[in-house]
Protein backbone atom coordinates (compact mmCIF):
# COMPACT_ATOMS: atom_id res chain seq x y z
CA UNK A 1 0.00 0.00 0.00
CA UNK A 2 0.91 3.59 -0.42
CA UNK A 3 3.39 4.46 2.70
CA UNK A 4 3.93 8.07 3.74
CA UNK A 5 7.02 8.95 5.96
CA UNK A 6 7.14 12.15 7.76
CA UNK A 7 11.16 12.40 7.52
CA UNK A 8 13.82 11.86 4.30
CA UNK A 9 14.99 8.96 3.93
CA UNK A 10 18.90 8.04 2.65
CA UNK A 11 19.17 5.48 -0.19
CA UNK A 12 21.87 4.08 -2.21
CA UNK A 13 23.86 7.34 -1.79
CA UNK A 14 21.32 10.20 -1.88
CA UNK A 15 18.52 11.62 -0.26
CA UNK A 16 15.14 10.20 -1.04
CA UNK A 17 12.29 12.94 -0.21
CA UNK A 18 9.26 12.08 0.55
CA UNK A 19 7.32 8.86 -0.91
CA UNK A 20 4.34 9.50 -3.84
CA UNK A 21 4.75 6.20 -4.50
CA UNK A 22 5.25 2.72 -3.19
CA UNK A 23 5.15 -0.43 -5.09
CA UNK A 24 5.18 -3.63 -3.18
CA UNK A 25 6.11 -6.81 -5.46
CA UNK A 26 5.79 -10.72 -4.29
CA UNK A 27 8.85 -12.74 -4.98
CA UNK A 28 9.74 -16.20 -5.80
CA UNK A 29 12.90 -17.97 -5.28
CA UNK A 30 15.10 -14.60 -6.39
CA UNK A 31 12.46 -13.79 -9.45
CA UNK A 32 10.03 -11.64 -10.02
CA UNK A 33 6.87 -13.68 -11.69
CA UNK A 34 4.83 -10.95 -12.55
CA UNK A 35 7.46 -8.72 -13.66
CA UNK A 36 5.90 -7.48 -17.42
CA UNK A 37 2.75 -7.21 -15.80
CA UNK A 38 4.39 -5.26 -12.89
CA UNK A 39 6.00 -2.62 -15.39
CA UNK A 40 2.99 -2.27 -17.44
CA UNK A 41 0.55 -1.28 -14.43
CA UNK A 42 4.22 1.32 -13.33
CA UNK A 43 3.29 2.82 -16.53
CA UNK A 44 -0.38 4.10 -16.17
CA UNK A 45 0.45 5.28 -12.63
CA UNK A 46 0.74 9.00 -12.16
CA UNK A 47 3.86 10.48 -9.44
CA UNK A 48 2.29 14.36 -8.55
CA UNK A 49 -0.53 14.11 -11.35
CA UNK A 50 2.01 13.57 -14.12
CA UNK A 51 2.29 10.06 -15.90
CA UNK A 52 5.01 7.60 -14.90
CA UNK A 53 8.07 8.21 -17.75
CA UNK A 54 9.35 5.85 -19.94
CA UNK A 55 12.48 6.66 -18.34
CA UNK A 56 11.73 5.75 -14.65
CA UNK A 57 9.57 2.55 -16.32
CA UNK A 58 13.56 1.60 -18.20
CA UNK A 59 15.41 2.16 -14.78
CA UNK A 60 12.91 -0.05 -12.82
CA UNK A 61 13.13 -2.81 -15.61
CA UNK A 62 17.18 -2.72 -15.32
CA UNK A 63 16.93 -2.18 -11.66
CA UNK A 64 14.98 -5.54 -10.54
CA UNK A 65 18.15 -7.43 -11.98
CA UNK A 66 20.02 -5.71 -10.19
CA UNK A 67 18.22 -4.90 -6.72
CA UNK A 68 17.07 -9.30 -6.39
CA UNK A 69 20.76 -10.40 -7.35
CA UNK A 70 22.26 -8.17 -4.63
CA UNK A 71 19.16 -8.24 -2.34
CA UNK A 72 16.92 -11.15 -2.55
CA UNK A 73 19.37 -13.49 -0.90
CA UNK A 74 18.14 -13.20 2.42
CA UNK A 75 14.56 -12.63 1.43
CA UNK A 76 14.67 -15.03 -1.69
CA UNK A 77 10.31 -15.46 -1.26
CA UNK A 78 10.47 -11.64 -0.15
CA UNK A 79 9.29 -8.84 -1.06
CA UNK A 80 10.89 -6.22 -3.38
CA UNK A 81 9.60 -2.72 -3.07
CA UNK A 82 10.16 0.42 -5.42
CA UNK A 83 9.42 3.94 -4.07
CA UNK A 84 9.43 6.90 -6.10
CA UNK A 85 9.69 10.46 -4.15
CA UNK A 86 7.99 13.89 -5.24
CA UNK A 87 10.49 14.97 -7.11
CA UNK A 88 10.81 11.51 -9.34
CA UNK A 89 13.62 9.63 -8.08
CA UNK A 90 13.54 6.02 -7.14
CA UNK A 91 14.85 3.34 -5.01
CA UNK A 92 14.21 -0.12 -4.54
CA UNK A 93 14.93 -2.76 -2.28
CA UNK A 94 14.27 -6.21 -0.73
CA UNK A 95 12.39 -7.08 2.22
CA UNK A 96 10.07 -10.00 3.97
CA UNK A 97 6.83 -11.52 2.81
CA UNK A 98 4.44 -11.30 5.09
CA UNK A 99 1.48 -13.01 4.99
CA UNK A 100 -2.09 -11.90 5.53
CA UNK A 101 -3.67 -13.46 9.18
CA UNK A 102 -7.11 -14.41 8.72
CA UNK A 103 -9.25 -11.94 7.16
CA UNK A 104 -13.13 -11.30 7.11
CA UNK A 105 -15.41 -9.80 3.84
CA UNK A 106 -15.68 -6.61 5.94
CA UNK A 107 -11.96 -6.48 7.18
CA UNK A 108 -10.86 -7.34 3.18
CA UNK A 109 -13.39 -4.31 1.79
CA UNK A 110 -11.75 -1.98 4.78
CA UNK A 111 -8.46 -2.76 3.53
CA UNK A 112 -9.15 -2.26 0.03
CA UNK A 113 -10.93 1.39 0.41
CA UNK A 114 -7.54 2.24 2.03
CA UNK A 115 -5.79 1.19 -1.41
CA UNK A 116 -8.49 2.86 -3.34
CA UNK A 117 -7.10 6.17 -1.77
CA UNK A 118 -3.49 5.29 -3.90
CA UNK A 119 -5.31 4.81 -6.72
CA UNK A 120 -7.22 8.54 -6.52
CA UNK A 121 -3.60 9.71 -6.83
CA UNK A 122 -1.64 6.90 -8.41
CA UNK A 123 -4.30 5.79 -10.91
CA UNK A 124 -3.47 2.27 -9.91
CA UNK A 125 -4.61 0.70 -6.76
CA UNK A 126 -2.31 -1.83 -5.65
CA UNK A 127 -5.01 -3.89 -4.16
CA UNK A 128 -8.69 -4.52 -5.63
CA UNK A 129 -11.82 -6.52 -4.66
CA UNK A 130 -13.55 -9.19 -6.31
CA UNK A 131 -17.03 -10.88 -5.89
CA UNK A 132 -18.87 -13.52 -7.24
CA UNK A 133 -22.49 -13.67 -7.43
CA UNK A 134 -24.09 -16.74 -9.12
CA UNK A 135 -21.31 -17.59 -11.24
CA UNK A 136 -20.09 -14.01 -12.36
CA UNK A 137 -17.35 -12.03 -11.33
CA UNK A 138 -17.85 -8.67 -9.74
CA UNK A 139 -14.22 -6.77 -9.84
CA UNK A 140 -13.93 -3.35 -7.87
CA UNK A 141 -12.49 -0.94 -10.45
CA UNK A 142 -12.86 2.38 -10.90
CA UNK A 143 -13.94 3.81 -14.57
CA UNK A 144 -10.95 5.76 -14.53
CA UNK A 145 -8.00 3.61 -12.71
CA UNK A 146 -6.15 1.12 -14.59
CA UNK A 147 -5.63 -2.38 -13.62
CA UNK A 148 -2.63 -3.23 -11.06
CA UNK A 149 -0.01 -6.64 -12.30
CA UNK A 150 -1.92 -9.06 -10.41
CA UNK A 151 -5.54 -7.70 -11.09
CA UNK A 152 -4.14 -8.02 -14.79
CA UNK A 153 -3.71 -11.61 -13.84
CA UNK A 154 -6.83 -13.09 -12.90
CA UNK A 155 -9.03 -10.88 -15.58
CA UNK A 156 -6.86 -12.87 -17.77
CA UNK A 157 -7.42 -15.96 -15.84
CA UNK A 158 -11.24 -15.64 -15.83
CA UNK A 159 -11.27 -14.53 -19.45
CA UNK A 160 -9.43 -17.71 -20.11
CA UNK A 161 -11.70 -19.49 -17.97
CA UNK A 162 -14.83 -18.39 -19.86
CA UNK A 163 -16.66 -16.12 -16.85
CA UNK A 164 -18.32 -13.10 -17.05
CA UNK A 165 -16.32 -10.29 -14.95
CA UNK A 166 -18.05 -6.85 -14.68
CA UNK A 167 -16.55 -4.17 -13.33
CA UNK A 168 -18.21 -2.25 -10.49
CA UNK A 169 -17.28 1.23 -8.86
CA UNK A 170 -17.72 1.99 -5.14
CA UNK A 171 -17.77 -1.92 -4.69
CA UNK A 172 -16.10 -2.11 -1.40
CA UNK A 173 -18.41 0.93 0.13
CA UNK A 174 -21.55 -1.09 -1.53
CA UNK A 175 -20.42 -4.41 0.23
CA UNK A 176 -19.90 -2.47 3.81
CA UNK A 177 -22.77 -1.13 3.59
CA UNK A 178 -24.77 -4.03 2.73
CA UNK A 179 -26.07 -3.11 -0.75
CA UNK A 180 -24.38 -6.31 -3.03
CA UNK A 181 -25.30 -9.74 -2.90
CA UNK A 182 -22.00 -12.22 -2.91
CA UNK A 183 -21.18 -15.86 -2.60
CA UNK A 184 -17.71 -14.92 -2.64
CA UNK A 185 -15.21 -12.67 -1.94
CA UNK A 186 -11.99 -12.49 -2.13
CA UNK A 187 -8.65 -9.87 -2.39
CA UNK A 188 -6.60 -9.30 -5.61
CA UNK A 189 -2.96 -7.90 -4.11
CA UNK A 190 0.48 -7.31 -5.97
CA UNK A 191 1.71 -8.52 -2.62
CA UNK A 192 -0.45 -11.15 -1.68
CA UNK A 193 -1.75 -12.47 -4.70
CA UNK A 194 -5.40 -13.89 -4.58
CA UNK A 195 -6.73 -14.06 -1.03
CA UNK A 196 -10.36 -15.38 -0.44
CA UNK A 197 -11.97 -13.74 2.63
CA UNK A 198 -12.85 -16.66 5.60
CA UNK A 199 -16.09 -16.01 5.92
CA UNK A 200 -16.88 -16.13 2.18
CA UNK A 201 -14.69 -18.73 0.60
CA UNK A 202 -15.53 -20.68 -1.78
CA UNK A 203 -14.66 -22.88 -5.42
CA UNK A 204 -14.10 -19.68 -7.92
CA UNK A 205 -12.00 -18.00 -5.14
CA UNK A 206 -9.67 -21.32 -4.46
CA UNK A 207 -9.34 -21.72 -7.81
CA UNK A 208 -7.54 -18.39 -8.44
CA UNK A 209 -5.41 -18.65 -5.50
CA UNK A 210 -4.21 -22.58 -6.48
CA UNK A 211 -3.15 -20.99 -10.16
CA UNK A 212 -1.70 -17.80 -8.17
CA UNK A 213 0.55 -20.04 -6.00
CA UNK A 214 1.04 -22.61 -8.89
CA UNK A 215 2.64 -19.61 -10.65
CA UNK A 216 4.80 -19.18 -7.72
CA UNK A 217 5.73 -22.41 -7.61
CA UNK A 218 6.21 -23.13 -11.53
CA UNK A 219 8.76 -20.17 -10.92
CA UNK A 220 10.81 -21.16 -7.47
CA UNK A 221 11.47 -24.49 -9.99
Amino acid sequence: MHEERNASTQVEGFTLGRPALVCRWRLAHHLLPLENRHLRALAQRRVNGVPVSTQLVAWAKQHIEWTLGDGSGEHPDGVLMLVVDERGQAAMSVGPYEPLETISVSELASRVRLAAREARSTGVSPETLWLVREGQLVWGIEPSERPSGAATLVSDLARAEGLVVTRRAGLAHALLQGNVAYDEAFLVSDEHGVVGADDAQGPCAQHFARDYEKLLSTTRR
